[in-house]
């Protein structure tokens, strides 16, 4: 049997030989970039780390092309001031929630996509997925392999790098990843409904999301949760983005048709950029990191009535309504797990995942949403065929995940 300790390759060689001799010795492996998402999931039960910290770099980048790549360990923060300094960005928005977790690191690119992040954008520009290109990675068989390319369309079947984006290094290894980016919008400004209910919010976003405004974000933030951004009652936030006389010209539109919902203001581009990188980052629910944290995905006209059955005691929602955040009380030995998927399951369904919790608590309830026995064994299927001994990172997404 393998030793304990820590495996540091800094090549994608380095990666692979690791691997490799973790699948000759038996030898679980906990795959991690900077830490900044050790607690989300459930412990792996192992003592051997494969830190890919060393991997960095950015291996390509052509703004005229619109296309980077970039070793998986590289900082997130290091290509976000080289996308900045050429005007662009990476559309999905990934969110650095190290702050939910009180962590000064913001993470890497490959656990970025690794675990399929997306931040307030999501109900424009999609997930990490849809705007990952290529990949390259080391199976659980201990073999290299690559997928995708550096342009969109250059696969015809199944696009093995976008599957890979959400399986939290369970079924591969990503060494590097090439991802698409766009253009920064020239500004951004941000429309704010004052004072709403809950119900009443998530129903102006959606009207907000029907007009003809391209929205680049739709939140809504209750009494409780608003002041930690220093609004003094409930907001109800809509984000247009672009050149500056088409985002005022779709301002006043959104303001015409909303208007008879309530008090509007505008957020200039100073700070509508730091409410939504509050958002983004999780900010929000920063403060009190002893609350457990659920992140939950419905039908955006579910969400209110899924908050309501949560009981939670600090509430937001992002993504128009599809996305609760719900805060909940630390005394309770689930942390309201029964609640809130049995609220999830009368919605019509959803995901709801444990975003900060206890070791104790990750340990005894469902990280994330469980798999319908179906999904469950195509899943096994599928880690079998990459990662047959359960070498990476066993047990991250529950027992048999």
């Amino acid at each position: 049997m393998a030793g304990e300790g820590t495996l540091s390759p800094t090549t994608p060689d380095g990666v692979l030989a690791a691997v490799q001799a973790a699948v000759a010795d038996r030898a679980p492996l906990i795959v991690r970039g900077r830490g900044t998402k050790d607690g989300l999931g459930h412990a792996v039960a192992s003592n051997r780390v494969l830190d890919l910290s060393g991997l960095t770099g950015v291996t390509l980048y052509e703004p005229e092309e619109l296309v980077l790549s970039a070793l998986a360990g590289t900082p997130m923060a290091e290509i976000e001031a080289l996308l900045d300094a050429n005007g662009q960005e990476l559309a999905f928005e990934p969110p650095m929630r190290h702050l939910i977790w009180g962590l000064e690191d913001a993470g890497t690119i490959g656990g970025a996509v690794m675990v399929n992040a997306a931040g307030p954008r999501r109900v424009k520009a999609g997930a990490a997925r849809d705007h990952v290109l290529g990949m390259k990675a080391v199976s659980g068989r201990g073999e290299a392999f690559k997928a995708g390319g550096r342009v969109v369309k250059n696969v015809t079947g199944y696009d093995l790098s976008k599957g890979l984006a959400g399986s939290f290094g369970t079924l591969a290894v990503a060494t590097e990843i090439t991802v698409k980016v766009l253009p920064k919008a020239e500004t951004t400004a941000t429309l704010v409904l004052h004072g709403l209910s809950d119900r009443d919010a998530v129903a102006a976003l959606a009207e907000a999301m029907g007009a003809p405004v391209e929205a680049a974000g739709a939140a809504h933030l209750p009494a409780g949760v608003a002041t930690a951004l220093d609004l003094t009652e409930a907001a109800t936030v809509v984000r247009l983005e672009g050149v500056e006389p088409s985002v005022a010209a779709r301002f006043e539109r959104l303001a015409t048709i909303l208007r008879p919902r309530g008090r509007i203001t505008r957020l200039e581009a100073a700070e509508s950029a730091a409410l939504w990188r509050a958002l983004r980052d999780g900010l929000l629910f920063s403060q009190d990191r002893l609350l457990p944290l659920w992140r939950v995905s419905v039908a955006p006209t579910a969400g209110p009535s899924v908050a309501e059955a949560a009981q939670a005691a600090a509430v937001a929602y992002d993504w128009a309504g599809g996305l609760v955040w719900l805060a909940m009380d630390p005394a309770e030995p689930d942390a309201g797990a029964a609640r809130i998927r049995a609220a999830v399951k009368a919605a019509g369904g959803g995901h709801a995942t444990l975003m900060r919790g206890s070791d104790a608590l990750r340990a005894a309830v469902p990280v994330f949403e469980p798999e319908m026995p179906s999904v469950a064994a195509l899943t096994g299927r599928l880690r079998h065929q990459f990662d047959p001994l359960g070498v990476l990172n066993p047990g991250r997404m529950g027992a048999g995940r």
